[in-house]
């Protein structure tokens, strides 16, 4: 998660240095079509989802490092947002037919791997009430 978080941020930093001229991303490291209007408010519709999801990982990593029982609300939403995101990307790029491993790959990560923490982070906070 933590990981995650952090590489999402930098992401988004990036973006916004290169958005205000203070840093030029190389175009080969861009997603296809990044130069288009829609294609590039497409991107940044996902800015809330990622900062959102990032914090709540934050929050939660902070609070089970606390053993403070909060951690688990931050947890499950940092990872459904996580998942949510992963997989909007993920069907955006399948419709236009566009499979691109550097951008597919880290959006399907998205997707799969909360669903390895989702159900037993469910299963405890159930059988903790």
């Amino acid at each position: 998660m933590l990981t995650t978080d952090t590489l999402f941020i930098v992401y988004w930093t990036a973006s916004l240095l290169h958005l205000i001229g203070a840093f030029n991303m190389p175009p080969d490291l861009m997603y296809a079509d990044y130069a288009q209007a829609r294609v590039f408010a497409w991107n940044w519709s996902f800015f809330p989802v990622d900062v959102l999801f990032s914090l709540s990982g934050f929050a939660a990593v902070r609070f089970s490092a606390q053993n403070d029982p909060r951690w688990r609300p931050f947890a499950l939403i940092s990872l459904c947002l996580t998942f949510v995101a992963g997989l909007m990307a993920v069907g955006y790029w399948t419709i236009l037919g566009e499979f691109d491993p550097g951008w597919y790959l880290p959006n399907l990560t998205l997707v799969i791997w909360p669903l390895f923490f989702l159900p037993g982070l469910l299963k405890s906070t159930v059988a903790e009430k």
